[in-house]
């Protein structure tokens, strides 16, 4: 990695800064395709400039560092500016938030394997990585999303997503900037809890095996998975407490201590749930006779965000409206780090 002390203490700084304070991170890294979908459902015109008032109203909400440690942007947004000329970089900086980056290039289908995908993007990284350095970012994100069906997921689609999120977290860490490896085993589908546990513990232990193999430094860097949950269509919808009690049991048996910090993704989870699935984990890692190694903390992107984009309704009448549904759903997800969400909060900002 080059410079290794220097280097080195750096990520791992920067690591605890995003997990080990007691906030967690925003994931505003929608690519442009996906922000103009989410736009098209609330009737709001799907252009560049609408995509730059959104993503100023998220940047600049009141208070947001409060809870927030890191935002997790896109590339044309790591690159835009408020009306003042101010760069959203800067902005966030001033802010106390972390400025972070998505570098996969989506996910495309995995030849030989129907139906599952592959993250690309590993052309050319290194020199990507580079770049957003110079522009201010100190980390990164690269998501992996495994999909379930009858037979799935396959050996190979675990194997080729696991080796590129190693070979990307290498790749981060060698320009100095924290990796986030976000392997996804998706909701969409009537798996069972249990199928998606063995999946997800499955996935995580070939993870930090390529990890291992591509020497990369456990201390900084940041896993990003899923909770462990039955399948969307799935009949039997287990309770937070249950939910909760499986996925951290999961997580001990396979996330070395070295990891410092598990950030939660959300998932397509309603934001309530989410808050109170998280809040669950941290109720219960209080009561375990051995703490858990690491900071249990989220990076949640629709979970935090939906509430106010359906209020904002791409009107600037709204901005203050909307950003205060933000906070609020911000506000929440830091008490679940601390254990304290409670379903009141919810009512009261009703």
């Amino acid at each position: 990695m080059g410079q290794p002390g220097v280097r080195q203490d750096r990520l791992v700084e920067i690591t605890n800064q995003l997990v080990a304070g007691g906030r967690g991170l925003l994931a505003m890294d929608e690519s442009n395709g996906t922000c103009n979908k989410r736009f098209a459902a609330e009737n709001i015109p799907q252009t560049a400039e609408k995509r730059r008032d959104w993503r100023d109203l998220l940047i600049t909400t009141p208070g947001l560092g409060a809870c927030i440690s890191g935002a997790i942007l896109y590339d044309e947004t790591i690159r835009e500016a408020d009306e003042h000329g101010t760069s959203f970089v800067d902005l966030l900086t001033q802010a106390g938030i972390l400025p972070g980056i998505k570098v996969d290039t989506g996910a495309k289908a995995l030849a030989g394997h129907p139906i599952e995908k592959i993250t690309e993007g590993l052309d050319g990284l290194r020199e990507r990585l580079q770049d957003y350095a110079k522009m201010g970012a100190v980390f990164a994100k690269w998501r992996a999303v495994i999909t379930f069906e009858a037979g799935l997921p396959t050996r190979g689609c675990i194997e080729a997503n696991a080796h590129a999120l190693a070979r990307y977290a290498a790749l981060c860490q060698e320009a100095g900037i924290v990796p986030v490896v976000e392997p996804e085993v998706l909701m969409d589908g009537n798996h069972t809890l249990e199928q998606c546990r063995a999946a997800t513990e499955e996935v995580l232990h070939t993870v930090f095996e390529q990890l291992y193999r591509q020497g990369v430094m456990l201390e900084g860097m940041v896993l990003k998975p899923n909770m462990v949950l039955p399948g969307l269509a799935c009949e039997q919808q287990e309770a937070v407490d249950v939910v909760a009690e499986v996925t951290v049991h999961t997580l001990r048996r396979v996330v070395p201590a070295a990891v410092p910090g598990i950030a939660f993704l959300s998932g397509g989870q309603s934001g309530e749930l989410a808050s109170a699935r998280l809040n669950q984990m941290n109720v219960l890692a209080k009561t375990l006779s051995h703490p858990l190694p690491w900071k249990l903390a989220f990076s949640f992107a629709r979970a935090i965000q939906m509430p106010a984009l359906t209020i904002w309704h791409g009107s600037a009448s709204c901005k203050a409206a909307a950003q205060w549904a933000l906070h609020h759903r911000a506000r929440c997800n830091l008490a679940a780090l601390h254990g304290e969400y409670a379903a009141s909060m919810e009512r009261e900002h009703a």
